[in-house]
């Protein structure tokens, strides 16, 4: 997958797209789609992420680039239920018709579950107050049909209940910068507030439910690698805790499979 471009660079893109004739009309709408089937979410070279199949759809559909925006990056092999996207245009025949109209040239693995005329000043990924990821585990060997959206974990033993008195330990204002792939976020501060970290489930599924004001990249693969470490008793929950301190991720951190998170739901209005 080709390097994404840097804050300053995609604000400035960003900025150049905002230039629209007065008369088009700020769209909202979110999608779904099955990770694995898309290089990510931003538009790349190859024209295999999600913004670019939507992109291209809407070219079609108004017959000029359209330019869409979304909450944020999902990484290849990454989920989504709830992506939230943005885009300018001028349609005068109804959200419900222009839904049908994306609906019929996109990919099978993705779906816009909702298109609505958006509220003034509306933005995607500057309004978003918080957003909600979803991991699945699966202990032992999962099914053909589950497996795809899952980690399995085999039949080591895991040890649940330190993984969720670890996960305590790790809500609240932190400096996260070693659960993040840190080489990627030097030029902005890796303090985020992680409002809840929950290990739901009991049997072979369990669900590992992050919610926070925002997430650094591979921050919350890397929060299921910690917490399924203690799991198996590769690590300590006082270690973990420890690394709160914004030092250098952890080498003993392993950072879980991209197929088993969802970008579940993106939250707009008042800051918590």
């Amino acid at each position: 997958m080709s390097a994404l471009p840097t804050r300053e660079e995609d604000d400035a893109v960003r900025e150049d797209s905002s230039e629209k004739p007065a008369t088009e009309m700020r769209w909202r709408g979110t999608c779904a789609y099955v990770g694995t089937t898309f290089e990510g979410w931003q538009a790349q070279a190859s024209k295999l992420a999600v913004q670019d199949h939507l992109e291209k759809c809407l070219a079609k559909i108004f017959g000029r680039p359209i330019r869409i925006h979304g909450s944020g990056r999902t990484d290849s092999g990454v989920h989504a239920r709830g992506q939230v996207f943005h885009f300018d245009a001028d349609w005068r025949h109804g959200s419900e018709k222009l839904l049908r109209a994306i609906s019929t040239g996109i990919p099978a693995a993705m779906q816009v579950t909702s298109l609505e005329l958006a509220k003034p000043g509306f933005h995607a990924r500057f309004g978003a107050t918080g957003k909600r990821y979803v991991y699945f585990i699966h202990r032992g060997r999962a099914d053909p049909f589950d497996d795809p959206f899952c980690w399995s974990l085999g039949d080591r033993p895991l040890d649940v209940e330190a993984m969720r008195s670890t996960a305590k330990l790790l809500v609240g204002k932190h400096d996260f910068r070693a659960f993040s792939a840190f080489n990627r976020v030097e030029r902005e501060t890796t303090v985020r507030t992680l409002r809840r970290l929950d290990v739901i489930g009991r049997g072979k599924k369990l669900r590992i439910v992050a919610e926070a004001d925002g997430f650094l990249y591979k921050m919350v693969r890397t929060l299921v690698g910690a917490l399924v470490a203690v799991g198996l008793g590769k690590l300590k929950s006082e270690q973990v805790a420890a690394l709160l301190d914004g030092q250098p991720r952890a080498h003993l951190i392993e950072t879980a499979p991209a197929k088993g998170l969802f970008l579940w739901r993106v939250e707009y209005g008042r800051k918590r």
